[in-house]
């Protein structure tokens, strides 16, 4: 009898230190989320939008390749909230409640999501915010661009080109920002009122676009031409999709030539835009390394560890491990270099047959 006391014992023991071994150590919290085999874990990748293209052209692909490459029996359970911050809560509980290891958060609403992350603390789940920070301190690692160089790049490029057209002092610039709910926004329009105000050129009117979407940017931009008119010298537009519409908008009012527009995220079609002369300007983010640095982060995570930034974003009285990438200005004079030679575009995806002309005029082949 004894003999055999002891034998449970042994066999309770190496049960134990068999499940120890399982385990993920991240956040003590739910006990179904105490048994995470880090060779086999699930991440959950919850994306905002599809208005901007680059999501699932460039971050989730990357993100997904990534962990395929370092994790090879990982799973990345994905799921694109469509700009609808009820629906990305109702998303995370669902992939909280099938037992990921992480979630990696690029938030709708930057507030609204600290009730995620809440739910993810309490089942011992760590989030990494993605490219959009989140209100609450319990987020374990940020990774962006610098939000503000955005703005700034932005706002700067429109000034200079205004400048070389020789426009005069006084001239009229719309503003056609970002959602009012995303924290970036907030970022770029800040930044960019820092240079225009001190310009020499008037803001005529501006708008915050609600959930970035380029039709409501296209109907807003359609009523200030016909306030305005000929007024209008410039666009500020805080990313592609809004430059995009307000491009629509002002070519269906037979405004020739566009005025100068700006952009962001070197989609596609801004890139085609500028090479044809109709957007003045986008900004390069390196998105897929932002990507690939948030599937790393999220598998140091998973394997006990924790990501490191190079500086720390104050998020209450807590600082959060941050990486911030560098955006670049991108122009006719530096597209190639920036966008193509990096490999970022192919010149397959630029030079379609309605824009093979001017790749030829450019010198892209």
């Amino acid at each position: 009898m004894r003999l055999l006391r002891a034998g449970s014992v042994l066999a309770a023991v190496a049960c134990l230190l068999a499940v120890a071994g399982c385990t993920n150590a991240v956040a003590p919290g739910d006990s179904s989320h105490a048994t995470v085999d880090p060779a086999h874990a699930t991440i959950g990748l919850l994306l905002p939008d599809s208005t901007n293209t680059r999501y699932e052209s460039a971050d989730r692909p990357s993100f997904e390749a990534r962990i395929a490459q370092r994790c090879p029996g990982c799973t990345v359970a994905y799921q694109n909230a469509s700009a609808d911050a009820a629906r990305q809560q109702t998303q995370a509980e669902s992939m909280l409640a099938q037992g990921v290891a992480v979630l990696v958060l690029d938030a709708v609403d930057g507030e609204a999501a600290a009730s995620i992350v809440n739910e993810a603390a309490a089942k011992g789940v760590p989030v990494i915010a993605y490219d959009r920070i989140i209100d609450s301190p319990d987020v374990a690692y940020f990774v962006s661009a610098d939000n503000h160089k955005v703005g700034q790049l932005q706002a700067q490029a429109l000034v200079d080109r205004l400048h070389q057209l020789g426009k005069p002092a006084g001239s009229g610039i719309l503003m056609v920002n970002g959602s009012p709910t995303d924290n970036n926004a907030i970022l770029y329009k800040k930044a960019a009122h820092e240079v225009l105000d001190h310009s020499g050129f008037t803001v005529l009117a501006e708008y915050d676009t609600p959930d970035w979407a380029g039709s409501e940017a296209q109907t807003w931009v359609a009523g200030q031409i016909t306030q305005f008119g000929s007024r209008i010298a410039g666009v500020y537009a805080a990313n592609d999709g809004l430059a995009q519409g307000a491009i629509a908008a002002l070519q269906a009012a037979g405004v020739d030539p566009v005025p100068p527009t700006t952009g962001q995220d070197a989609e596609v079609a801004a890139v085609q835009r500028i090479l044809a002369g109709t957007q003045y300007m986008t900004v390069y983010k390196p998105i897929r390394k932002q990507a690939q640095l948030a599937a790393d982060a999220a598998l140091t995570l998973v394997r006990g560890g924790h990501p490191k930034g190079t500086s720390t974003t104050k998020v209450g009285d807590h600082d959060v491990p941050t990486t911030t990438l560098t955006p670049v200005t991108v122009t006719l004079d530096n597209v190639k270099r920036v966008v193509i030679d990096s490999g970022f575009h192919t010149v397959a995806q630029i030079c379609t047959p309605a824009y093979a002309v001017y790749c030829k005029e450019h010198g892209i082949t």
